[in-house]
């Protein structure tokens, strides 16, 4: 690896890389040795143009966590990663944070959202859930059900503005045909519900402003409440990812795969253009997903506080991969933990067109998060930044080895118990299961102000706002 600059560097093209791959990181940010390996790999994929980190990058499955790639005639299911359009949704409120018990607020929400792997809330029929995988967030507006009251908290008349608001509308070209039955029986009952792992919802009080004029035309302002949720597809999206990544890895295309991980399909296949079909009926689901669990955030704001009024700021995806303009040619950009930053230019139409796309970037459940704005130099990074901190720890060196049944230790973690209640000083914590929660804990993450710190210096977004968490709640 080569140093550019104080916040870029490069590993350059070498033996069968095809393209150098751009890094955009500090001295102070760990690279693990296998996420650069990771990322010398992506750089040996047919059709690759462009390959990118971003600070937040670590280990993944194929490629880093933290990883932008452009392709012209392949699409890489690993790329994507698992959890297809795991994604973030912001809320601002026209509230303080010394206006409202949190506490309280988190714990009635804990009863309308159900957290944790596995769990169902929404019940579809066959045909409504084929709706939602081909139209996303519109779809539950035809559905309108009568039976669940979250539907009560979607006002009709917000439809129109939601195509500004969300990234791709809330809704993409989904192809429910290319999807397993398996798949689906996984996730047609999981609509409204928030997931494990790094999934979460936030109640966040904003501390500081970076850049006013931004903040005063997003209605932004210090001391406001936040509601930000972090979930994406579900078990669909999982097992989409399982089904394409082992059709991908038991076929050849002329050119190796870089990996047993890192397997490419040709767009001009129709095993291709199946993948992009199921992908998007991914997305679609996790853009209704989120949609459905802000109606329940707003369900219990507006029990709990008459004149509350929530209003989304954005919404958007990490994980996806999708047609875009760059260098001047049509490129399919793969972003894995990674989440889009348009400049102003190319927010031709809607709200954000004058000040750049909202760049929505959490830290751990201990720490701050940001709200950030693109920019226009950062087209070199494939107008792409980080999608939060990124860990440093694994799950399993963090908190050990836990049982789950009965939350025995059978192996000391990293983190004691002492440091991680000190972390969350001060935080309501609301989660399913208090014998693996050490695995989110914020020293288990990098420091998020040193990647932010860089995502400034590389020019990749500028700072918006930063708000503190006062309420989690976490699978």
């Amino acid at each position: 690896m080569e140093r550019r600059s104080a916040f870029e560097a490069n590993i350059p093209r070498k033996d069968d890389m095809r393209v150098e791959a751009t890094l955009f990181v500090s001295e102070s940010i760990r690279l693990e040795a296998d996420s650069l390996s990771q990322l010398v790999d992506a750089c040996r994929v047919p059709s690759v143009r462009k390959v990118v980190a971003t600070p937040d990058i670590h280990v993944g499955y194929g490629v880093p966590i933290g990883c932008v790639l452009a392709t012209s005639e392949v699409i890489i299911p690993a790329a994507v990663g698992y959890d297809i359009n795991c994604g973030m949704r912001v809320l601002r409120t026209n509230l303080t944070a010394r206006d409202v018990d949190a506490s309280m607020l988190a714990r009635s929400i804990r009863r309308d959202i159900p957290l944790g792997e596995g769990k169902e809330n929404i019940r579809l029929s066959r045909e409504e859930f084929d709706l939602v995988l081909e139209a996303g967030v519109p779809a539950l507006y035809e559905i309108s059900r009568k039976d669940h009251p979250a539907w009560d908290f979607m006002d009709p008349h917000e439809k129109s503005e939601l195509r500004n608001l969300i990234e791709d509308g809330g809704s993409m070209e989904g192809d429910p045909a290319a999807v397993s039955p398996r798949a689906k029986d996984r996730g047609r009952n999981q609509l409204g519900t928030l997931g494990g792992g790094n999934h979460f919802i936030e109640l966040q009080e904003v501390v500081s402003v970076g850049d006013e004029a931004t903040a005063a035309a997003w209605g932004i302002s210090e001391g406001q409440l936040l509601v930000m949720i972090h979930s994406g597809s579900r078990g669909f999206g999982h097992q989409i990812g399982e089904d394409y990544m082992s059709f991908a890895r038991s076929r050849s295309y002329g050119e190796p795969h870089p990996s047993s991980q890192l397997c490419y399909i040709p767009l001009d296949r129709k095993e291709g253009r199946d993948y992009v079909g199921a992908m998007r009926a991914g997305a679609n689901l996790a853009f209704a997903n989120r949609h459905a669990m802000a109606a329940l955030v707003k369900k219990n704001f507006f029990h709990h506080c008459r004149d509350a009024n929530l209003e989304l700021l954005y919404d958007v995806p990490h994980n996806i991969a999708k047609p875009e303009t760059h260098f001047g040619q049509e490129l399919w950009v793969h972003r894995k933990g990674a989440t889009r930053a348009f400049a102003p230019s190319r927010m031709s139409a809607g709200c954000y067109r004058e000040t750049g796309q909202p760049v929505l970037i959490p830290g751990s459940m201990g720490s701050f998060s940001y709200l950030l704005a693109g920019i226009e130099e950062n087209d070199r990074a494939l107008c792409s930044t980080n999608h939060g901190a990124g860990r440093r720890m694994s799950r399993t060196q963090a908190a050990g080895k836990v049982r789950h049944r009965d939350g025995k230790v059978l192996r000391e973690g990293a983190i004691t118990d002492e440091e991680f209640n000190r972390s969350m000083e001060g935080i309501t914590l609301i989660c399913e299961n208090r014998h693996t929660i050490k695995e989110e804990a914020p020293q288990a993450y990098k420091d998020i102000d040193e990647v932010i710190r860089v995502v400034e210096g590389a020019k990749l977004a500028k700072v918006v706002a930063k708000m503190r968490p006062l309420a989690v709640l976490k699978g």
